[in-house]
C-alpha cells in the first residue's frame, strides 16, 4: 500500500510544499527515508517509533519507505515528523483515506507534538498553495493564529491526532478569518531605556532623529565621546509607531526562523545592536543551516550599530545590498535565501581612534595624521552614500546637564508628528508597508513635486558638493519626508535646504 501527504519546509524567508510519500512492503521491518534528508530528518525513524509505542499505536511490522518530494530539495526540518506518521497510517489503512491538508510538527518519544521554527512562513506557503486547512502543534498555536483567512487545528499528543481520524475525540477547529485571531489590533510600542526628551542639547540630532523615524531613513551620527551619540540612538524607538498587524506577522515570523520560543509574539520594533566584534555571519545570516541575522532581525524596526568603523570591512559592505533593497540575499554551496532587511539604520563614528580630533586644545588628540586618515577610511564611499543624514554631535555645556525645564516636551510630541506623516505617505503609496525612504526613481517622478526655486536650488547646489546619481535622489526623499512632517503638499526651497545640511562628504 502506498500513501502522499503534504507538509512544508521554510526555504529562506518562505516555504515549499513537500509531498511525503510512504510505501509499505513486506520485507524485513525498517524504516527507510529518502528524498535529500538531512540528519536532523534521519533521525526521525527514531522519534516515530519512540511516539508510537509510548502512544500505544501500532507500527507495521513491514518495510516502511517515505519519500521526500522534490528530491532534489535539501531538507533540513525535523517539522516532518507528524506527516510522516499520518503517512504511515494512511499506507496501512489505520486511518481513512480521506484525509485532507498540511501537517505540521516534531514528534517527542512520549508522543508529544512539539512546535517547529518558521510556522508562519510554512502557513502561508501553503495558503499561497491553495491549502486551508493546517494541524499545527498546540505550542505553534499563538504564532499560527496571526496568518489570516486558514484553518487551524492544534495537536498536543501523537494518539490525540490518531483518535481524531478513527473516530474518537475531535480536534479542535479554529478560522483564522480575514484578520487573524490575535487578540490585539495594534503592537505595543517599543519601550527603551532613554526617552528623547532626556536628551539635553543635540536639537539639530533631535530633528535628525525625527526625519529619519517618519520616513525610514539612515542616520550617522558622528562626533567625539561622550557627547550623547548612542543616547540618542536608544532613544529613536521610543518615538516610532507601533507595528500593524501585517508588519507584527513579518518580525514575528522573522524571529521564529531565528530562534527558539516558538511560541512568542514579536509586538514590539525590534531594536538590534550587535557588537563590532561581531561576525558577518552574525550580523547579515547564513551559517550550516539558513539563518537571518541582526539585519533581518532588525526588519521593521532599528539597527543601531555604535562605532560603525570598528565593524568588520565585510560586515560594512555586506549592508550595501540591504541599505539599498531592503532584503538580504544568502547564497551558499546547498542553499539560496532570501531574507526582508527593511530597517533604520543609526550609526554613530568618532572622528579618529582616540575620538578627541578637531577639538579645543583642552582635549589634545594624540593620534597622527595617518592614523585618522586610516581611521576614516574604513567608511567607504558607497556606504556613506547609502546613509540619508549625516549629523555632526557636539559637547554640551556640563552646567546645563542636571537643569529640568518645566516646559520639556515629552516623546509624545514628535510622536505624533510622526505618526501624522506616515499617513500622509500610507495615503500616497496606498500601502503602510511603504516609506518615503523606499521610493524608486519611478515613484520620485511621479510624486516628489518640488517647487522651480527647490529644483534649482538642488541642482546648483549638487553641482558645487559633486552629490552622486544616488545621493541626489536621496536627498529628494529626505526633502519630501520634512514636507510630510510640515503637512505640506509640494518640496519648498527651505525643505531642500534641510535635506542637503543633512549631506556629508566624510566623517
Amino acid at each position: 500500500m502506498s500513501a502522499n501527504i503534504q507538509s512544508i519546509i521554510v526555504n529562506g524567508s518562505a516555504g515549499v510544499m513537500v509531498d511525503i510519500e510512504c510505501q509499505l512492503s513486506n520485507n524485513l521491518p525498517n524504516i527507510v527515508i529518502v528524498g535529500n534528508a538531512t540528519r536532523a530528518v534521519e533521525e526521525s525513524k527514531e522519534r516515530i517509533r519512540g511516539a508510537f509505542a509510548s502512544s500505544h499505536i501500532r507500527l507495521p511490522r513491514k518495510r516502511i519507505m517515505l519519500n521526500l518530494a522534490p528530491a532534489d530539495l535539501p531538507k533540513g526540518d525535523s517539522g516532518f515528523d507528524l506527516a510522516m506518521s499520518v503517512a504511515i497510517w494512511r499506507a496501512d489503512q489505520q486511518i481513512p483515506t480521506e484525509v485532507s491538508g498540511v501537517f505540521i510538527g516534531e514528534l517527542g518519544l512520549d508522543g508529544a507534538v512539539r512546535p517547529v521554527r518558521g510556522i508562519i512562513g510554512k502557513l502561508l506557503a501553503g495558503r499561497k498553495h491553495g491549502v486551508e486547512r493546517f494541524y499545527v502543534p498546540a505550542g505553534n498555536l499563538l504564532q499560527a493564529q496571526l496568518v489570516p483567512n486558514v484553518e487551524l487545528l492544534p495537536v498536543q499528543d501523537l494518539s490525540e491526532i490518531f483518535w481524531h481520524f478513527t473516530g474518537g475525540p475531535q480536534l479542535e477547529q479554529i478560522q483564522t478569518g480575514p484578520n487573524g485571531r490575535y487578540g490585539k489590533t495594534a503592537a505595543d510600542r517599543t519601550i527603551t531605556e532613554v526617552a528623547l526628551s532626556e536628551v539635553v542639547g543635540q536639537e539639530r540630532a533631535k530633528r535628525a532623529l525625527e526625519i529619519a523615524a517618519a520616513g525610514g531613513h539612515n542616520l550617522l551620527l558622528h562626533g567625539p565621546p561622550g557627547t550623547g551619540k548612542s543616547m540618542l540612538a536608544k532613544a529613536l524607538p521610543n518615538i516610532l509607531p507601533p507595528l500593524d498587524r501585517e508588519e507584527m506577522l513579518e518580525v514575528t515570523h522573522l524571529h521564529s526562523l531565528a530562534g527558539f520560543n516558538y511560541g512568542k509574539i514579536v509586538t514590539q520594533r525590534p531594536f538590534r545592536a550587535p557588537h563590532h566584534s561581531a561576525s558577518q555571519t552574525a550580523v547579515i545570516g547564513g551559517g550550516t543551516t539558513l539563518k537571518p541575522g541582526e539585519i533581518s532581525l532588525s526588519h521593521r524596526g532599528v539597527l543601531f550599530m555604535d562605532e560603525l568603523p570598528e565593524f568588520n570591512r565585510g560586515v560594512l559592505e555586506a549592508l550595501r545590498q540591504p541599505l539599498e533593497d531592503r532584503v538580504i540575499s544568502l547564497a551558499r554551496t546547498a542553499a539560496q535565501a532570501d531574507y526582508p532587511a527593511n530597517f533604520i539604520l543609526v550609526a554613530t563614528a568618532n572622528p579618529c581612534p582616540c575620538g578627541y580630533y578637531g577639538l579645543p586644545d583642552d582635549k589634545r588628540c594624540q593620534c597622527t595624521a595617518a592614523q585618522i586618515s586610516h581611521y576614516q577610511q574604513r567608511l567607504s564611499g558607497p556606504i556613506l552614500d547609502r546613509i540619508d543624514l549625516h549629523v555632526s554631535v557636539h559637547q554640551v555645556e556640563h552646567d546645563q546637564l542636571l537643569i529640568t525645564s518645566a516646559d520639556t516636551a515629552t516623546d509624545e510630541q514628535p510622536r505624533g508628528h510622526i505618526t501624522e506623516a506616515r499617513q500622509r505617505q500610507t495615503q500616497r503609496y496606498g500601502t503602510a508597508a511603504k516609506l518615503n525612504s523606499d521610493m524608486t526613481n519611478a515613484d520620485l517622478r511621479r510624486w516628489a513635486k518640488m517647487e522651480p526655486a527647490a529644483k534649482k536650488l538642488l541642482d546648483n547646489a549638487s553641482q558645487r558638493l559633486k552629490l552622486s546619481a544616488r545621493a541626489y535622489m536621496r536627498a529628494v526623499k529626505v526633502a519630501q519626508t520634512i514636507a510630510d512632517l510640515e503637512k505640506a503638499d509640494k518640496i519648498s526651497l527651505e525643505h531642500i535646504s534641510e535635506a542637503l545640511a543633512y549631506r556629508a562628504q566624510s566623517v
